[in-house]
């Protein structure tokens, strides 16, 4: 008999993000994590290392959405590298211009990081409904960074 696999419940601090967020707009600082960690094992060399093995919105994704996804396949251009450095760049543009107009102000900063979290969270869920469920993670603009810091990093090790 196999041993049963552990349920996957990292979705849960996504969940818990967003309700906290809600209850408290200084939760939305934790934001920084879910953007920073993925950085944090691209500069140690590990790639997609987070989004495989920590990614709570990936988790969301295999576990709640698989199972009100309708499964069609995605439009093949979403799956170019094109499509992917467009989407970085405007989710990076979109960021700064956030915090560029917090003016410092931390509170705002919170509400900037819950609300840009939030936006892709909506769009990722709405893109697991209609196509696969992990169809995000497959455009994920930090699961595409960390594939090029990775790179970049590799590169420089090796001259």
């Amino acid at each position: 008999m196999k041993k049963e696999k552990k349920q996957d419940l990292k979705w849960i601090v996504i969940v818990s993000f967003f309700a906290l967020s809600i209850y408290n707009i200084w939760f939305g600082l934790f934001g920084m994590l879910c953007m920073g960690a993925p950085i944090y094992h691209a500069l140690r060399g590990r790639g997609r290392h987070h989004c495989k093995h920590h990614c709570p919105r990936g988790s969301f994704m295999s576990n709640v959405v698989r199972k009100i996804s309708l499964g069609y396949r995605m439009p093949k251009f979403m799956a170019t590298k094109t499509f992917r450095h467009v989407l970085l760049s405007l989710m990076v543009v979109m960021l700064t211009l956030g915090m560029i107009h917090t003016g410092g102000d931390p509170k705002k900063i919170a509400f900037t990081l819950f609300r840009f979290m939030g936006v892709s969270f909506i769009f990722g869920i709405m893109l697991g409904v209609i196509f696969k469920s992990k169809s995000w993670c497959a455009v994920c603009p930090m699961g595409h960074a960390s594939v090029l810091i990775t790179d970049l990093v590799k590169s420089k090790k090796s001259a």
